[in-house]
């Protein structure tokens, strides 16, 4: 299980993108960090400077088609940066047209708003989100966490830091079945 966390070079929410890394490698898969630019990304713990992380790929060379399913770490800045990168936008994209599992905390589903992939899709994220997620066609729900597979693949959405345990666990889960029928 290859799984690309797709981030900004700073803005991310560390235990956005840590708890979630962790979970992946806990189940016996490869978290690889994809970001817009090569060397390190700064992440945050909400506006103060957290660690850094380094860059295992450059969004502009990953093939989507080389992994298993993609994590969307959140944070405010991170979602923001990345859904104004072409080739990030395209990337994530990717993932909803090879139907390979998607999972998106907080305002991350910003990215996934730009991609056009949310039209018709029921997920949750950081409140704010909600107008833009039902002008992009998607239907938006207060949950701990969602699973949708209404679309040409398996959509996991979580709210906050707060829901990082059922988002962990679902992802894992649905990175594993996705796995499985793969094989």
């Amino acid at each position: 299980m290859r799984i690309a966390f797709l981030v900004a070079p700073e803005g991310v929410e560390q235990k956005e993108l840590t708890e979630p890394w962790q979970a992946v490698r806990a189940a016996g898969g490869e978290p690889v960090l994809v970001s817009t630019e090569k060397g390190e990304i700064q992440a945050f713990n909400h506006l103060d400077k957290a660690d850094t992380f380094p860059v295992d790929e450059v969004v502009g060379e990953a093939d989507a088609a080389r992994f298993d399913g993609l994590v969307l770490p959140g944070g405010v800045a991170n979602p923001d940066f990345l859904r104004l990168d072409e080739k990030a936008v395209a990337f994530a994209k990717a993932f909803f047209d090879l139907g390979k599992p998607v999972a998106a905390i907080c305002h991350a589903p910003w990215t996934l708003v730009e991609a056009d992939v949310v039209r018709g899709r029921v997920l949750t994220s950081w409140p704010s989100l909600r107008t833009d997620i039902r002008n992009a066609g998607g239907e938006w729900v207060d949950e701990e966490v969602k699973i949708c597979d209404h679309g040409s693949n398996v959509l996991i959405t979580s709210r906050k830091p707060d829901d990082l345990p059922a988002f962990c666990k679902a992802l894992t889960a649905e990175f594993d079945k996705a796995g499985r029928t793969v094989r």
